[in-house]
């Protein structure tokens, strides 16, 4: 008698991630109760099992779903509106003005959503974000079935959401409060950036993370003006400063680090920290390239993340690993720089790994979460395929990602998003802040 289970996923290849380098071919994915059962041939999984539910996906490949390690996901309505930009005159000139505008729980709520509309879509299941209002992007993430890390914003200065240090920190633990019990949605500690945040409030993010042990989520050497200025003000470098005020941990993720030195690097991997690379978002906004590869010679833990739609422009981890492969090979002028499956384990287990996320999800193994991803690799623009991880990287996009699924429930199927709100109704929510922000 057959074993009955939720979900039987028969794709052509199956791509595990771990361990590391493998493609199965001919293998079926068992799901029961959320959860990843077996990795088994095909002829044995129908022998064996029983499914509710069959899904045969004959030129696909199944993959983790992907980890957005950094977003900023409610700026997708300011998308398009400040392009071309360098980073500070991006902030000063046109993101805080426009925020001081218009950011709202509403605000937040409605841009998180259609962030997580687009993401779901492009095989983007887990999201480590950091904004305003992380009640509201709670709220969204979960409507939408997705897993999230809510970024509680750290800044010494005042914006529409909160005043100071003192209140930036009560209300996003009141937040974290409201959602603790939700199985897809967890909180970290996130302090902008060095030159937003004082030392002191470093230290306190630092003991809090410590205590309720969560991330610390932080912008961390971006620009070339970044590390002068601290130089001018501090008389060290941004990491420098934050290894003096005992912030660094295995803990921190440290967004784009652009810009490291020799003992920068060696910083980051004495502390077992991580780093969240945004190749679009830093070559966009003219910010640099970061030495990946120095990164991971050194086992610092690597994934990818979009930043925000304002300075992308798009929530797209498929273009973050095209872009991640490619500019580690021009920048060392070495073209085995960051091979596909490398670049592949940065957006899955890599997110995974720096969230401590990874006994969950991040890799197919048999006990973790059955969060998935298949992608059409049957399209005439896709063919001949030898190398399934390879299409992924360099030749796929996200439009032919087809279902993705979070603990074994569908989010995604045939390719339109399963969303408690359809993209009407998401279209006419847009439609509104657009003509707020056009008056």
């Amino acid at each position: 008698m057959r074993e009955t289970i939720d979900l039987l996923i028969c794709p052509r290849w199956i791509i595990p991630v771990e361990p590391a380098g493998v493609t199965l071919e001919n293998h079926a994915l068992a799901v029961r109760h959320g959860k990843i059962l077996a990795i088994l041939p095909v002829d044995e999984a129908r022998a064996r099992y029983q499914p509710v539910s069959l899904v045969e996906l004959a030129q696909h490949v199944l993959i983790p779903g992907l980890v957005n390690l950094h977003a900023h996901a409610a700026m997708n309505l300011f998308r398009g509106t400040a392009d071309d930009l360098p980073l500070m005159r991006w902030l000063q000139e046109a993101i805080w003005p426009a925020e001081s505008r218009h950011v709202c729980a509403e605000f937040v709520r409605d841009g998180t959503l259609l962030a997580a509309a687009e993401m779901l879509r492009g095989g983007v299941t887990t999201c480590n974000d950091m904004y305003f209002h992380p009640e509201a992007a709670a709220q969204a993430f979960a409507s939408a079935g997705m897993r999230a890390v809510v970024g509680m914003v750290l800044m010494e200065f005042p914006t529409p959401w909160a005043s100071d240090a003192d209140d930036y920190l009560r209300k996003g633990l009141a937040a974290r409060d409201q959602w603790r019990n939700h199985p897809c949605i967890s909180f970290s500690i996130a302090p902008h950036a060095p030159y937003t945040v004082s030392d002191s409030s470093f230290q306190r993010a630092r003991a809090l993370a410590d205590e309720l042990e969560l991330p610390i989520h932080v912008h961390i050497h971006e620009t070339a003006n970044e590390i002068r200025d601290s130089l001018a003000e501090h008389g060290m470098r941004p990491l420098a400063r934050l290894a003096k005020l005992g912030v660094l941990g295995e803990n921190l993720i440290g967004v784009h680090a652009v810009h490291l030195d020799h003992t920068d690097i060696e910083l980051l991997a004495h502390h077992g920290c991580s780093v969240a690379h945004c190749p679009s978002s830093n070559m966009k906004l003219g910010s640099g390239m970061a030495p990946v590869t120095e990164l991971l010679a050194a086992g610092i833990r690597v994934g990818l993340g979009s930043d925000g739609a304002a300075s992308n422009n798009r929530i797209d981890i498929f273009q973050e690993m095209r872009h991640a492969a490619l500019l580690a090979k021009v920048r060392t002028l070495d073209a085995a720089a960051l091979p596909a499956h490398a670049a592949l384990h940065m957006a899955t287990l890599g997110g995974a790994q720096a969230l401590g996320l990874d006994a969950q999800i991040g890799s197919l193994l048999p006990g973790k979460c059955a969060d998935l991803c298949a992608v059409d690799l049957g399209s005439i623009l896709t063919q001949p395929c030898f190398d399934p991880v390879s299409h992924l990287v360099y030749v796929a996009g996200r439009e032919y990602v087809t279902h993705v699924w979070i603990n074994g429930e569908p989010r995604v199927d045939k390719g339109l998003t399963l969303l408690q709100i359809s993209d009407k109704q998401l279209l006419r929510i847009v439609s509104v802040w657009h003509t707020r922000f056009a008056n």
